[in-house]
């Protein structure tokens, strides 16, 4: 059975895509510990992310690194802090969580809930953030 973020590329349930290419996709996580909270996924269903192919993983990683970036120029915040825990969904799949303390990205605080408008202001933002003069997206 596709996970959900197979589905969610697909079309079969809804997801607030920010960015994909061949291999990889990045999505708003719904239930956020930040606004602008992003997951990164391969397209490749693996659960693990180190059982990934060495270099398709140092390309989900350049990939992350390039929505971190895009994520950074609209979301007020101090680092763009990164988690892979891997447990909830066997998929691989790796968060970008704005960040100012440490604190921020504890995912055993409540998750926010915003409403769908939120959802397409932050991704429009994301993904109008690819086209700044300055972005590397590829």
């Amino acid at each position: 059975m596709a996970s959900i973020f197979t589905r969610i590329l697909n079309g079969e349930i809804p997801g607030h895509i920010v960015a994909e290419d061949d291999d990889f996709f990045a999505i708003l996580d719904i239930f956020p510990l930040a606004k602008g909270h992003t997951l990164v996924v391969p397209k490749k269903e693996v659960d693990y992310i180190f059982n990934l192919d060495p270099e398709l993983l140092g390309r989900y990683m350049v990939f992350a690194q390039v929505v971190a970036k895009a994520i950074k120029r609209v979301i007020p915040c101090k680092r763009i802090g990164v988690a892979v825990i891997g447990l909830e969904v066997p998929h691989s799949h790796i968060h970008l969580v704005p960040i100012n303390h440490i604190g921020d990205i504890d995912f055993s605080k409540p998750k926010l809930k915003f409403e769908d408008d939120v959802f397409v202001q932050v991704r429009e933002s994301i993904r109008g953030a690819f086209n700044e003069p300055d972005s590397d997206f590829r």
